[in-house]
């Protein structure tokens, strides 16, 4: 329970402060690409202000496509497909009988189409939790080693690991992309304004 709540108090921080650094690398992308002037600052801090709520809403659009497409996201990366009772009623029964016993709610099954051996927890809430296995470890492991891999990964789910987890993926990617406009726009930029000086000082010497 305890590490269900700071799970949970983690996400919560991440949710406010995240906003806030996004803010925060607009704020120097805009100072950036300002030309070098008594001026720059102020006219920062102006466009700056007045770009706040379409980065707002772009973060916001951002976040909830991943956060309520984040599954079939997963799903398409990783090859899985869902598993239902008829199809593996080894796998289904052993997840069933654990989620039972420990008073969870059933979580959905993945099978990932792949020999290797792996196994991943993911979702945000009861309606999306899943416990994913290989194809690999179904198939080489034994009930009880596949019994403790799933225990394992139940966990996850019980302690909302994967809910910060997911939180945490959302926000990198959006990062990672903010980033990287601001730096191929900031060498952009500075290559310009290179040029454009090179050209000035070109043309003061030849009219010298």
């Amino acid at each position: 329970m305890l590490f269900r709540s700071n799970n949970n108090i983690k996400s919560v921080i991440l949710l406010i402060l995240f906003p806030l650094v996004i803010l925060g690398l607009v704020w120097l992308f805009v100072f950036l690409v300002q030309p070098t002037s008594e001026f720059r600052l102020e006219t920062a801090n102006d466009i700056f202000l007045r770009s706040i709520p379409f980065v707002i809403a772009g973060v916001g659009i951002w976040f909830t496509i991943a956060w309520f497409s984040h599954t079939g996201m997963i799903e398409r990366a990783t090859g899985s497909t869902p598993l239902s009772r008829k199809e593996n009623k080894r796998i289904y029964n052993l997840v069933e009988n654990l989620c039972i016993g420990s008073g969870m709610p059933m979580p959905k099954v993945n099978v990932i189409n792949d020999d290797s051996l792996n196994a991943f927890a993911s979702g945000i809430n009861t309606s999306t939790f899943t416990v994913s296995l290989s194809r690999g470890m179904i198939d080489k492991l034994n009930d009880e080693e596949l019994e403790a891999v799933i225990a394992h990964e139940l966990t996850h789910i019980r302690n909302r690991d994967v809910r910060l987890l997911i939180v945490s993926i959302i926000f990198v990617g959006i990062f990672a992309f903010v980033t990287e406009a601001l730096v191929r726009t900031v060498r952009f930029s500075g290559g310009s304004r290179g040029k454009k000086d090179e050209i000035g000082r070109a043309s003061c010497r030849e009219r010298v």
